[in-house]
């Protein structure tokens, strides 16, 4: 549904976004979260596509950036750097920091439940922004937005802890033990739409190492990968 404003309502957002849209209703379907949308019967589309496509973008961004900032640094650690930039606690911290939460809009429920305040909801906004935001100006949009907040607050450094990358820190141990990346299986998703439970497996080298839930797929990864590190034998070379 195509949106149209006499104003706009979206200026203050845009200012601690860095970027002004020129297209609103871009803007205005990435603000969407999906339980708005189950209420309302005029609207067809939420921001999860938008979602699939901002995190793709930031990928790609996050990557040109680290790999001109650290050009002695080999493609494992650049990888983990890369994961933690864009990690999902990343993004809801980033979120946080510019009151996305009050933007999001939310159905009655979700918002009586805290949604605003919700890491997942900000987490999926932020990423949603970026896709509408690519689609808008294309990767020098995204960068302004990357360059405006992740670059200025995240502190990037190599030898970091990865207590709020559990994904990352797997990725890490699994190149340098076995040569290669963790593969995250869905195994079953639960509950109402509204309200789903996701069950993930991650397996390395073949071998099933850890299983995780989550409210959303990326939380199922992490809990998954934190079993796994607790899991995985570290001693002795390769399993």
């Amino acid at each position: 549904m195509k949106i149209f404003f006499k104003k706009n309502p979206y200026r203050p957002l845009e200012k601690r976004l860095g970027y002004t849209f020129r297209k609103k209703d871009l803007l205005a379907n990435a603000l969407m979260h999906r339980s708005f949308r189950y209420e309302s019967a005029d609207i067809r589309n939420d921001n999860q596509r938008l979602e699939f496509l901002g995190d793709s973008a930031l990928g790609l961004v996050a990557s040109d950036y680290l790999f001109r900032l650290y050009p002695d640094i080999e493609e494992g650690p650049l990888t983990c750097l890369r994961s933690r930039l864009t990690s999902g606690k990343a993004l809801a911290r980033i979120g946080a920091s510019i009151d996305l939460g009050d933007d999001i809009q939310l159905g009655k429920g979700e918002k009586a439940s805290g949604g605003h305040q919700r890491d997942s909801n900000i987490t999926d906004a932020m990423e949603a922004i970026l896709g509408a935001a690519y689609l808008d100006g294309d990767l020098k949009a995204v960068r302004k937005i990357f360059e405006r907040l992740f670059v200025a607050q995240i502190e990037i450094h190599p030898d970091d802890n990865w207590g709020d990358n559990p994904k990352g820190h797997l990725q890490v141990l699994a190149q340098q033990h076995w040569k290669t990346n963790p593969n995250y299986r869905l195994v079953k998703q639960e509950g109402p739409p509204h309200a789903r439970v996701f069950t993930v497996e991650v397996a390395i080298a073949g071998k099933v190492s850890g299983a995780g839930q989550g409210s959303c797929k990326r939380d199922a990864q992490q809990s998954a990968a934190r079993q796994a590190l607790q899991n995985i034998p570290l001693t002795g070379g390769r399993r």
